[in-house]
């Protein structure tokens, strides 16, 4: 059978398609949650991380996770009562805790909230606002009977957007020039923060002014071919670089939180909308903790919010097999990939891939109930493989559900429709030069296994050819089509097959190509790879050989390049070595080596026997316990070094005995010197009386 080939044209093929298809929120990402927010030391490393840890595990509805709630909670408690906390410490405090709901009281509340809101009145940059007015608004959310309400509102308004500029962004403080998209996001939750709190009604003047901010805000929105839409950030600070997920991810919780509080509807164009989501959802799964977050937290304030609720369209798979005859199936959800309200997607029209005419189809998909996709039946009979872009639309049932969910109009979606291509008519054959004249044809199996064998000269050529027809009967022409000359010396040569209609062909003139293949002769292996995107039955497949018979090389000519060392012999395991121990030496009888032993320990004896001799006593052993304790570790330390010599004849090898005499040396010395230092005080005090 031919070898089914993984080209890198499908592969990136592949990505091109998958890279316009937006999908809600999987299991990858719960998956990344728990790998990324996984504590290093058993706690993250503050309340913040803590807080976005959290936050992302209660939206994505993760129930197994660590508990760290006691160790937390007892931050918590120790931030909010500590007189010296920041106010950044207090929010991110005060946030934990609505998610935990640690054990406060009301006097904890109570006794924090009038140092927010004198935090208020002298804030003196966005981010005193921000903390500190999101701070009571955590505490109003909490504990109800804790008063939070800020008499002057709307100088707090005022003074928040004097740091506006008039392209709808920030500035984190007048002391800083420069503006910041992210800065407007947080803005944006600071005013609806102020507006919640207000004791008495805002006034309207200055709604309109933040709404008319909201307006040149998105006007500054960028924009993908596949509709996705982002705000781009630049500024870097002493804040960090906001890169455009953060940047949209901040806009995306200022817009809606601010939506939330404003008695007016802000009327904003429901396809920018539609596309921010789209932006957050390109992005797939995040590798760092701090950018999961905050895709999951700006998804989690597009799913349910006042301005517009994005309606997500995808598809289980890009690729449709005419082989299989796979139906196309489409799937319409909310970003966190909850049931859409009642619709009908309809097939609009389907455009080939480099061709702008359409066929227009305006189809209904059926809906099934079991598995919420709309699927098609069957492709329509036209459509032969290839790349093709189907444009859907997504019809609310509901007339009221047109002012909730943005549906974004008409959904393009690049699909490749695949299939088993046919291979007729393969020959190869060797042409004579002159009047080409057939002197050897073969007949080739593209699908089976060849083993052809052919001879040429210089003279001569090589003639292959071969059909390809699509499951529709149209000639396909593939992405790859390449023949390939391998010589015995491992040079190799590559050739392109070219083709005329349905017809594939090559001729290789040999007499042209002498100086290309450096005047080699021999054997040459021939192997024909064929490959596209939409080709399931892909393949490289041998051919067989065909021996050349080229002329001598000139003196000039080319040599062929050196080849390339495999790795694998240079870094690859080398051949096991087998080594060979000397025999050992014939042992001497066993009485031989005791009567050894016995004449080794004779001077011992001998030793022993003199010391008997000479009446040797212990009338000078010192008698007082110290003395008389070093004494003995002085004999004792004897005892081991002559054990020592005997482990050394027995068993031990020298480098282990040298370094054990090391200590047993230096042990000696010390309580030897002890010992003879006291008799000899003694002797002196006894010559002396």
């Amino acid at each position: 059978m031919a070898k089914v080939l993984g080209f890198l044209v499908l592969a990136l093929s592949v990505l091109i398609c998958e890279a316009a298809i937006f999908k809600p929120i999987s299991d990858s990402h719960r998956s990344a949650a728990l790998e990324l927010f996984t504590p290093a030391h058993g706690s993250l490393s503050s309340l913040e991380e803590t807080y976005e840890a959290l936050r992302t595990f209660e939206v994505l509805g993760i129930k197994k996770q660590p508990d760290q709630r006691a160790a937390t909670c007892a931050t918590v408690v120790d931030t909010l009562s500590s007189p010296t906390s920041a106010l950044k410490d207090l929010f991110q405090a005060l946030r934990v805790n609505g998610l935990l709901n640690c054990e406060l009281n009301k006097k904890t509340f109570a006794g924090i909230a009038p140092r927010l809101k004198d935090a208020v009145k002298s804030a003196s940059s966005l981010l005193d606002y921000y903390y500190s007015v999101g701070s009571l608004v955590l505490i109003k959310g909490l504990n109800s009977d804790v008063d939070v309400h800020l008499e002057s509102a709307d100088s707090v308004v005022r003074a928040i957007k004097a740091l506006s500029q008039s392209d709808g962004r920030w500035r984190y403080s007048s002391n800083n020039p420069e503006s910041s998209t992210y800065a407007a996001g947080i803005a944006l939750e600071s005013l609806a923060g102020v507006i919640s709190l207000a004791s008495s009604e805002i006034d309207q003047s200055l709604v309109s002014m933040v709404r008319n901010d909201i307006s040149k805000l998105l006007d500054g929105l960028e924009k993908y071919d596949d509709g996705a839409y982002y705000f781009d950030e630049k500024l870097a600070d002493a804040h960090g670089h906001q890169g455009p997920l953060s940047a949209s991810s901040a806009v995306v919780r200022g817009i809606t939180a601010f939506a939330a509080v404003s008695a007016e509807n802000l009327n904003l164009p429901g396809d920018k909308i539609l596309g921010l989501a789209k932006f957050l959802l390109g992005a797939g799964v995040p590798g760092n903790a701090k950018d999961l977050y905050y895709q999951i937290e700006a998804l989690a304030s597009l799913e349910n919010n006042r301005v517009s609720i994005p309606l997500i369209l995808s598809l289980p798979t890009s690729i449709l097999s005419l082989t299989r005859k796979d139906q196309l199936k489409v799937s319409v959800n909310t970003v966190l990939g909850a049931a859409a309200p009642s619709l009908t997607v309809k097939l609009k029209q389907i455009f080939s891939s480099g061709s702008k005419d359409a066929s227009v189809i305006d189809q209904d998909l059926k809906f099934e109930h079991e598995n919420a996709v709309h699927y098609l039946d069957a492709l329509p009979k036209d459509i032969d493989v290839g790349s093709y872009i189907f444009t859907f639309e997504i019809v609310l049932h509901d007339s009221e559900h047109k002012m909730i969910y943005a549906t974004g109009g008409r959904t393009k979606v690049p699909i490749y429709v695949t299939g088993v291509i046919k291979v007729d008519n393969a020959e190869i054959s060797v042409l004579d030069s002159d009047l080409g004249n057939i002197e050897t044809h073969k007949k080739l199996d593209l699908a089976g296994k060849n083993s052809i064998s052919l001879s040429a000269n210089h003279l001569q050529k090589l003639w292959l050819s071969f059909q390809l027809t699509s499951p529709l009967g149209h000639a396909l022409k593939p992405h790859q089509a390449f023949l390939k000359l391998s010589h015995e010396s491992k040079v190799e040569h590559i050739f392109v097959v070219g083709n005329s209609g349905k017809q594939f062909e090559l001729i290789l003139d040999f007499l042209g190509l002498v100086e290309q293949f450096f005047y080699l002769s021999g054997r040459y292996d021939i192997q024909l790879t064929v490959g596209d995107a939409v080709m399931e039955n892909s393949f490289l497949q041998p051919l067989g050989s065909v021996a050349l018979d080229l002329p001598e090389a000139p003196e000039k000519a080319a040599r062929p390049p050196p080849q390339a060392v495999d790795p694998s012999s240079r870094f690859g395991p080398k051949a096991e070595i087998a080594h060979i121990f000397r025999a050992p030496e014939k042992r001497p009888p066993s009485n031989l080596s005791y009567a050894f032993l016995a004449l080794v320990l004779s001077p011992f004896v001998g030793f022993l026997v003199g010391l008997l001799r000479l009446r040797v006593n212990l009338k000078n052993f010192p008698t007082a316990s110290a003395p008389a304790a070093f004494a003995i570790l002085f004999h004792l330390a004897i005892a081991a070094v002559l054990s020592l010599y005997s482990l050394f004849w027995l068993e031990l090898n020298l480098f282990t005995t040298l370094k054990a005499l090391g200590f047993l040396g230096i042990f000696l010395l010390f309580v030897g010197h002890r010992t003879l230092s006291h008799l000899a005080s003694t002797s002196a005090k006894l010559k002396s009386a």
